[in-house]
């Protein structure tokens, strides 16, 4: 049962803020990142679905941890399970335009909360690549082993892609973040979907 939380929270992470996005009133999928979800009257939702989504992977890794291909590979899984969850406890600053009415760039400052959004959410976004990385040494079979790779070769330069939008406020922002997660998501229900059915690996 815990392979499968994994896989649930993994999955419905994506199913909602592809679905939140593309029906929110003001809202660019394109450009705002997926954190500008938890903001405006609906913003309950992807709060919601961090900390819920968030909590089920953790359950996962743990099921991972305990039975699973490794203690490092569960770990790492874990901890971006909670960075997850953390991402949903703390918001980030309404900016680039949302909700309707807010700066149209990033402010020079930021509040607490934001900060530690931020930081909750860099440990999502490079524990994850760090886990497929692991992965390719730790997954028996070669085909995961390339898979493995291929993700974690994906999601750093995807990482460093994002981080450039950001900072140059990049009308494709949203749009780049979304192409990591989708990678690093997908691979992630993959593995907690092969552990759950008992596949070779």
């Amino acid at each position: 049962m815990a392979f499968w939380a994994g896989t649930v929270g993994a999955v419905l992470f994506v199913l909602v803020f592809l679905i939140d996005g593309w029906s929110r009133p003001g809202y660019a999928p394109a450009r705002h990142p997926i954190s500008a979800l938890a903001l405006g009257r609906r913003g309950w939702i992807q709060t919601t679905n961090f900390i819920v989504s968030g909590s089920a992977i953790t359950v996962g890794a743990v099921g991972t941890v305990l039975d699973g291909p490794g203690i490092l590979l569960g770990a790492l899984l874990a901890v971006f399970g909670l960075s997850l969850v953390a991402s949903g406890v703390f918001r980030m600053d309404p900016m680039l335009g949302y909700p309707p009415g807010a700066p149209a760039g990033t402010p020079e400052e930021h509040s607490a909360q934001h900060r530690l959004h931020d930081l909750a959410g860099a440990v999502v976004f490079l524990s994850l690549p760090l886990a497929a990385a692991i992965g390719i040494f730790t997954l028996p079979g070669t085909t995961w082993r390339i898979v493995s790779a291929g993700v974690a070769v994906a999601l750093f330069v995807g990482l460093g892609w994002f981080s450039r939008a950001w900072e140059d406020v990049s009308p494709r922002l949203g749009l780049i973040q979304r192409a990591v997660v989708i990678i690093g998501w997908g691979w992630l229900a993959a593995l907690f979907t092969a552990q759950a059915l008992g596949l070779s690996w």
